[in-house]
């Protein structure tokens, strides 16, 4: 059986320590890497971001299953590579079918000045979101949708944690994503706030806003309470979005979907502050 150049063994040290990156958030701080599982979203990273796999992991029952593509692609990859065995792998895991391959990924490093300082900026703020399916499907919506970035409050979500990690669809290594205690940064490069709610004296239907900023973030807040009173302080526009007779609310991942979408189709408003280009010293 190939298991690839000169594999070693996996060791308790390295099998604790994966299981910790698996369940702790600090540990994942600390190493500044997060885990991926699964064969299709490993070969993925090894066919377009070979350079961010720190190391690999392969057990009996995946080698087995292996293609010799896959095999060729896995024996070139620069990255240190160990087996353990059946059994073993099982217990690294959550994941109620593992298929016996994972890899230990850098955490990407973004550049929150330069995306602000692009002259078009559309971005989604998620608001203390609990739920990781939730946040997963978001990172990977903006994704699809060619948004500048997302930024997520300090207490969302982890999003280098497995359930998003599965959930974003192998997108994480794509799309900028930031945490932040509060919006100044943002809002001091003058990027316009909207907030998505279910209801608001002042709130827009969506249909009715008809061209936006050149510089705008879609807010979104928690799964239950919504968004926080400093964020709807700071919105420029309370807007909704129509729902049929019955219906109380969407899915947070969804009303971003549908309002990205919807944003990312309108005009520029002309008369709305543009970002001025630094100037030259």
């Amino acid at each position: 059986m190939d298991t690839g150049p000169h594999p070693q063994v996996l060791s308790r040290a390295q099998s604790s320590l994966i299981r910790q990156l698996l369940r702790e958030k600090h540990v994942r701080s600390r190493e500044g890497v997060f885990v991926v599982e699964g064969a299709k979203p490993c070969h993925d990273l090894i066919s377009h971001h070979p350079q961010a796999i720190q190391s690999l992991l392969v057990s009996p029952h995946y080698l087995r299953a292996e293609t010799s593509v896959d095999r060729s692609r896995r024996v070139n990859l620069e990255a240190q590579q160990f087996v353990c065995s059946d059994p073993a792998f099982e217990k690294l895991t959550d994941v109620e079918m593992p298929q016996g391959i994972l890899a230990v990924v850098q955490q990407p490093q973004w550049d929150e000045a330069q995306v602000l300082g692009q002259s078009r900026v559309l971005g989604v703020y998620g608001d203390r979101l609990q739920d990781p399916a939730n946040v997963g499907a978001i990172i990977r919506t903006a994704a699809a949708l060619n948004l500048s970035a997302v930024w997520l409050s300090h207490d969302s979500a982890d999003h280098f944690s497995p359930k998003v990690v599965r959930a974003t669809a192998g997108t994480l290594l794509e799309l900028p994503i930031f945490r932040t205690t509060d919006l100044r940064t943002v809002t001091l490069s003058e990027c316009r706030i909207y907030s998505a709610v279910l209801s608001s004296t002042d709130r827009v239907p969506i249909r009715e806003i008809r061209t936006v900023p050149s510089r705008l973030l879609v807010a979104v807040g928690n799964e239950g309470a919504g968004l926080s009173s400093e964020i709807m302080k700071a919105s420029q526009i309370r807007f909704s979005i129509p729902l049929a007779e019955g219906v109380e609310s969407l899915n947070v991942a969804a009303t971003v979907a549908i309002s990205a979408f919807y944003f990312s189709g309108l005009p520029i408003d002309s008369a709305a502050p543009r970002r001025k280009p630094p100037q030259s010293v």
